[in-house]
């Protein structure tokens, strides 16, 4: 059983969705490299997702700027923040715990010379370590025993989203999206990384209520972002998305449209663009399960 390291989610996790046509392989005999220290998280590798043929994101002309956030989703964005906010966390959570998320995910797959395919929807399971000094644990597709260790984060890496660093990230929105800016690949000309990064925070992380408020404070400070009224996840669920378009591709982070909690999020080509069709789903998935329990491996 091969181990992955548990340095979470990058922040390109879904913007690999979009680059090129994707390939879903299992990555059982190689690690993913960190490089420059950014985001190394085990999704990428544990989720089996490799890009076919990489491109740099491709910056926006000189003097040409993405549009205003629309007043609807700030409007949302406000609504889910104070969600957040009000969002049980237990205040006694030990550091030799763990985060249990469980969700169902599907994403496009490519195989060269065919056309991209989605692929069923599925089960995944990830443990993470509550302070990132313990193995963690992803099992996906447990029909075939496929399953990861996840090596312990290295500390003092300021991505690092372990529920103890999470724990220190600002709680002012402005800072928040400074922070933003520094660990999305790109830095601050690239909204869309950050906007993705955002994604990524929600999806297989245990927020702090206040770091967590920051975090769509700050969401509606990116430029181009909108509102999508019916969105629908991996699990059937229809929700309202705040949403943001970059080359052929709108990202969609979904909410509960009464409560605001985070549901999942889908990826859906808004043009034909690398061999998908204008409407098609590239990849969705949907939060089941939220906790925190006493060990890998253990459910609740």
């Amino acid at each position: 059983m091969n181990q992955l390291p548990e340095n979470d989610l990058p922040p390109g996790r879904h913007r690999l969705l979009k680059e090129h046509l994707m390939t879903e392989i299992r990555r059982e005999d190689e690690a993913p490299a960190r490089t420059g220290g950014k985001w190394l998280r085990p999704a990428i590798a544990a989720a089996a997702v490799a890009v076919v043929a990489a491109t740099a994101i491709v910056a926006l002309p000189g003097g040409e700027s993405s549009p205003a956030t629309s007043k609807e989703a700030v409007a949302l964005l406000e609504n889910v923040a104070l969600a957040a906010e009000h969002e049980k966390v237990p205040d006694d959570i030990r550091d030799d715990e763990f985060v249990y998320i469980q969700s169902k995910v599907s994403y496009m797959t490519y195989e060269e010379g065919k056309a991209p395919t989605s692929a069923p929807v599925h089960k995944r399971e990830i443990w993470l370590s509550v302070d990132g000094t313990l193995p963690g644990l992803l099992e996906e597709d447990r029909d075939h025993d496929s399953h990861l260790v996840l090596e312990p984060s290295k500390p003092g890496i300021p991505s690092n989203t372990n529920y103890r660093n999470l724990q220190t990230l600002p709680t002012d929105p402005d800072k928040m999206l400074d922070w933003l800016h520094k660990q999305s690949d790109g830095g601050k000309s690239e909204d869309q990384n950050t906007f993705v990064l955002v994604g990524d925070l929600s999806y297989e992380s245990l927020l702090p209520p206040d770091v967590g408020a920051a975090l769509y404070r700050a969401a509606a400070e990116i430029p181009g972002v909108t509102v999508v009224q019916d969105a629908v996840d991996a699990d059937g669920r229809h929700g309202i998305a705040v949403a943001r378009e970059d080359d052929g591709i709108r990202q969609e982070l979904i909410f509960d449209p009464k409560t605001y909690e985070f549901l999942g999020e889908r990826q859906v080509a808004v043009q034909d663009t690398y061999g998908l069709k204008k409407g098609q789903v590239v990849g969705v998935s949907a939060i089941l399960d939220r906790t925190v329990v006493d060990k890998a491996g253990q459910r609740p």
